[in-house]
């Protein structure tokens, strides 16, 4: 049963998912809210996840979630694909919104979601969960970029090395049909949004190169994200169908900043890239350059004549709860009918950060400079 006082009622689209299990436990663990209903594809795991939340309501139809008297947040963490159709009824509900990214499958769907909670009357909050602007070392390179120390910025250079296990089979981020644009949609539109909420500009064009690297790997059906990662096959047997993925899980993206600054972003979920050997980011301006790693924690500085000095070491201690810390400080304001700060990334963000993958992706197809 919902308690009167809870100021979050929430029913969660894609519930039992890689993304949408772990919000759910973070959520329990918040006073000022109560899971009421939640949805999936797969009936065993959607009945534990019922008997875990305390759920009222359990169903595989989203619009009993959407429409349920008793929720006043939805979170939308299904495949890509889904994420449209379910923000418009939200928003034709009057529900506030944690939407996943990248928010739609492409750009037009982005504007459409963003522009409907921006006209709702009364205000309607909307987060998209872009958290790696949450991560301690980016927040102290948005504070150095600010105060001048690096100049003008010239050039970024973002790596985002995820590699999957080589026996991971397929699922439907391997769709293109569910999948916005692979690995560049998915990780690109996290490190495209932390560079440009660190530098403060816009890309304003994009030249990509991208490609399926993974070979075939087993197609076991509808499986989830987590049970992908946790199979261990061994040696495919003749009885397992095997095919390579359908989206890009690689890509290198240069682009054109507003200011005239220049970027480059390799994206990758391919198995044999692996991370730890450089830095994740690197800005370079016109009076120091700064790199910037989450994994070793340090942030250094490297002035005209080379010298390297190491200005922070923070260690990378994970997220901890980030609905006790972000989410729900961020909208509680607003679902109280209070000002809206916009100090949180939203579906304006998600819209800004599709408009650049969109025209990544495009480019790949076309190989030629395409206008964000």
């Amino acid at each position: 049963m919902v308690m009167e006082d809870t100021l979050f009622k929430v029913g969660v689209l894609g519930a039992t998912g890689f993304i949408g299990a772990p919000y759910r436990a973070e959520i329990r663990e918040c006073k000022e809210a109560d899971i009421v209903a939640v949805c999936a594809r797969r009936q065993d795991l959607l009945d534990r996840a019922a008997c875990e939340d305390r759920a009222q309501l359990s169903t595989q139809n989203w619009r009993e979630v959407v429409e349920h008297p008793d929720i006043n947040l939805v979170i939308v963490s299904t495949p890509d694909a889904l994420h449209h159709e379910a923000v418009v009824a939200c928003a034709a509900q009057g529900k506030h919104l944690l939407c996943e990214k990248p928010v739609g499958m492409n750009a037009a769907e982005a504007e459409e979601m963003w522009v409907l909670y921006r006209d709702a009357q009364p205000t309607l909050a909307h987060f998209v969960p872009f958290w790696t602007r949450m991560v301690g070392v980016f927040e102290i390179a948005r504070d150095i970029v600010g105060s001048g120390e690096l100049g003008e910025i010239v050039s970024t250079i973002f790596r985002w090395q995820n590699p999957r296990p080589a026996a991971m089979p397929l699922t439907w981020r391997d769709d293109p049909g569910l999948s916005s644009a692979g690995t560049i949609a998915d990780v690109g539109s996290h490190a495209y949004d932390v560079v440009r909420w660190i530098i403060g500009t816009e890309a304003d064009s994009v030249l990509a190169h991208g490609e399926t690297l993974t070979p075939s790997k087993a197609d076991l059906g509808a499986i989830n994200l987590e049970e992908a990662l946790e199979w261990r096959a061994g040696e495919i047997s003749e009885e397992v169908n095997t095919r390579q993925g359908g989206t890009v899980d690689y890509a290198s993206l240069s682009c054109r900043y507003a200011n005239g600054a220049v970027g480059s972003y390799l994206l990758s979920h391919a198995t044999f890239l692996r991370k730890h050997l450089a830095p994740e980011l690197e800005l370079h301006g016109t009076s120091a350059s700064l790199s910037v790693d989450r994994w070793s924690g340090e942030v250094v500085l490297v002035s005209p004549d080379q010298k390297k000095r190491i200005l922070e070491k923070v260690p990378d201690k994970g997220f901890g709860n980030r609905f006790d810390k972000w989410v729900f400080p961020s909208l509680a304001p607003i679902v109280r009918g209070e000002a809206q700060t916009g100090s949180h990334p939203d579906l304006e963000d998600g819209w800004i950060a599709q408009k650049f993958t969109d025209a990544a992706a495009k480019s790949v197809k076309s190989g030629c400079w395409v206008k964000v």
